[in-house]
């Protein structure tokens, strides 16, 4: 690179993520493969539109790969092409949860999701988010347990009478029963979204319940535990009951919102990217991937909880689990910088019925996907468990620590 400015940048990072332990939930390292595609000449390329439908020439190979991407999600996902569509152009997630309300709802209309501090998403009807600004939000929250209490969703459900709702988190770690939420939005004559952005390599794999039998719209982003770069998905069932019923194209209108309503040329980089990682996705290597996963996360979680710590909900079924770091006396800001001295690196994060501010909670989020990609298992959870306790109750320095992750490190390179 002639950029000697980036290119020591470049090396410095590639250093950093190596020398490491990466517990942020929502990050991955991708394939060799998925960064070739990312770098490639479809990056030089302007594709405003849909295959077939351009509004520049040139377009021929871009419509390959990008139909290519479109029949591998499909297939991933177990997915009839009759029954349902998948648009593959969203930016990243929020983009695409922004493309759907914007498909099927009027400004003012109502949306019903989980409560970001409770484990939601910002774009889930948060009150910073536009979300909450150019539509009506009404937010469940979880029980004192750290479970939703799906009877208490139905109950706001029915009071509120929102247009859609949706399930999905980033800060919850139980199973999501999509199946319920599917009833409940019937039930209120609503819209019914699954976004899948943190599960959708597990709903891959066949290890976490799947949302494509009941709900009428998916949103999924693809640099979770789906490995692949930053961008998303929308799948929208083409049988949508509440659809037919109010006369809408569900799959026009999505495709519509998208472009050329909310976004213009695609970045075709990425979504060969996409078709890149959802090919791997389909490799019996990644089904043994998601499965080791969720035993890191669920190792890990026991293991913390052997030492005296709070795990929200007592445990996972998924990739994280928030700690309550708070109940033994440190903030979640103070816990993370603690372990990113010594080269643990997690997110403060909020945990149900926080009394705390969001910029100094009082958990942490732990997640596994990207130590499983470096081939870690329960032993080296175990010992990460120990390094996370002695770090953070002892609230000093451990260069001890440090020097042990490094050594760890280097014995699971990034390949």
């Amino acid at each position: 690179m002639k950029d000697r400015e980036v290119e020591k940048l470049i090396k410095s990072e590639e250093k950093r993520q190596a020398s490491v332990i990466n517990l942020i939930a929502s990050e991955n390292f991708v394939s060799s493969d998925v960064l070739r595609a990312l770098g490639s000449v479809f990056t030089n390329k302007y594709a405003e539109g849909y295959s077939g439908k351009r509004y520049y020439g040139g377009n021929e190979v871009i419509d390959e790969v990008e139909n290519l991407a479109k029949s591998r999600a499909l297939k991933l996902f177990n997915l009839s092409p009759k029954k349902w569509s998948v648009n593959v152009q969203p930016y990243s997630g929020s983009p695409a949860n922004m493309a759907v309300y914007y498909a099927l709802l009027e400004p003012g209309d109502k949306i019903m999701g989980l409560s970001l501090p409770f484990g939601g998403h910002l774009t889930h009807g948060w009150k910073v988010n536009f979300s909450a600004r150019f539509y009506k939000s009404v937010q469940y929250t979880i029980n004192e347990d750290g479970f939703i209490d799906y009877r208490e969703v139905r109950k706001l459900a029915k009071k509120e009478k929102p247009q859609l709702i949706v399930s999905g988190a980033t800060a919850y770690g139980r199973f999501f029963d999509f199946k319920k939420f599917a009833t409940i939005a019937k039930e209120v004559g609503a819209y019914c979204l699954a976004d899948i952005a943190h599960t959708a390599g597990l709903i891959a794999a066949r290890i976490y319940p799947s949302p494509f039998p009941y709900a009428d719209v998916v949103t999924a982003t693809t640099h979770k535990t789906l490995r692949g770069p930053r961008s998303a998905m929308i799948f929208a069932n083409r049988e949508s009951r509440i659809a037919k019923k109010k006369k809408v194209d569900i799959v026009q209108v999505v495709d519509r919102a998208v472009f050329p309503s909310l976004q213009g040329g695609p970045h075709e980089n990425n979504i060969a990217a996409i078709a890149v990682c959802l090919k791997e996705a389909m490799g019996h290597n990644f089904k043994k991937y998601a499965q080791q996963v969720v035993r890191n996360a669920k190792v890990l979680a026991q293991e913390l909880q052997k030492k005296g710590w709070r795990i929200v909900s007592g445990g996972t079924d998924s990739h994280l689990f928030l700690l309550d770091t708070f109940s033994r006396g440190i903030s979640g800001k103070t816990a993370q910088n603690l372990l990113e001295a010594e080269g643990i690196i997690v997110n403060k994060n909020t945990i149900p019925f926080d009394t705390r501010s969001p910029f100094d909670p009082s958990g942490i989020r732990i997640g596994t996907p990207a130590l499983t990609t470096r081939g870690m298992k329960e032993k080296e959870m175990k010992k990460i468990a120990f390094w996370i306790d002695e770090v953070i109750s002892n609230s000093k320095p451990k260069i001890r620590v440090k020097n042990e992750v490094r050594k760890l490190c280097q014995k699971f390179p990034i390949t």
